[in-house]
C-alpha cells in the first residue's frame, strides 16, 4: 500500500482536552517523575505555578494516541514504527487549562525505494483563549510488505 501524497495538508478534527489534576499524576508517576512540582499542588504553587503543571512530553499522548488518522489512510498498523518527534513550547500549560489540539499532515516521502513511507505531521496545542503552548511535530514510519513494490 502506497501513502497519497495527496494526504499532505489534510487537516484532521481538533481535539478538547481538559487538563486534569489526576491525569498529570498518574502521567507523571508512570514516567518516573520524582519532582513533587508535578504531584503535589502545593510544591507546584511554591515553585510558582498556579497548579500542578503539565510534564513537557505529556502533550504527545494527548495527540498521538487515537492512530485513527494512519487507519483513515489505509495504514496497516503492524507495520508502523516511531520514527521521531520535536516540541517547541510557547508556555506551561497546567491543570484546569482546556487545551485544543489541531493536527495536520505536513509531509509524506518515501526512502529506500519505497521500502520506508514517511508520514509527518504536525499538532498545534493552544488554550481555549488562543494563546499559544506548544506546536509538535511528529514522524511516523510505515514499512512495506516484502519491501519495495
Amino acid at each position: 500500500m502506497t501513502i497519497d501524497p495527496a494526504a499532505v495538508g489534510a487537516a484532521q478534527p481538533t481535539v478538547a482536552v481538559d487538563v486534569e489534576r489526576g491525569r498529570l499524576r498518574a502521567f507523571a508517576h508512570a514516567i518516573g517523575e520524582t519532582d513533587p512540582v508535578y504531584t503535589d499542588l502545593d510544591a507546584a504553587r511554591a515553585a510558582g505555578h498556579p497548579d500542578l503543571p503539565v510534564p513537557p512530553t505529556f502533550l504527545f499522548g494527548l495527540g498521538a494516541g487515537d492512530f485513527a488518522w494512519l487507519t483513515g489512510l489505509g495504514v496497516d498498523l503492524r507495520r508502523v514504527l516511531h520514527g521521531e518527534q520535536h516540541f517547541t513550547y510557547h508556555d506551561v500549560a497546567h491543570a484546569g487549562d482546556t487545551l485544543i489540539l489541531a493536527p495536520r499532515i505536513v509531509e509524506v516521502f518515501s526512502k529506500r525505494a519505497g521500502a520506508l513511507q514517511f508520514l509527518v505531521r504536525e499538532i498545534t496545542v493552544r488554550r481555549d483563549d488562543g494563546s499559544a503552548v506548544a506546536d509538535l511535530r511528529e514522524t511516523m514510519i510505515v514499512r512495506k510488505l516484502g519491501g519495495a513494490s
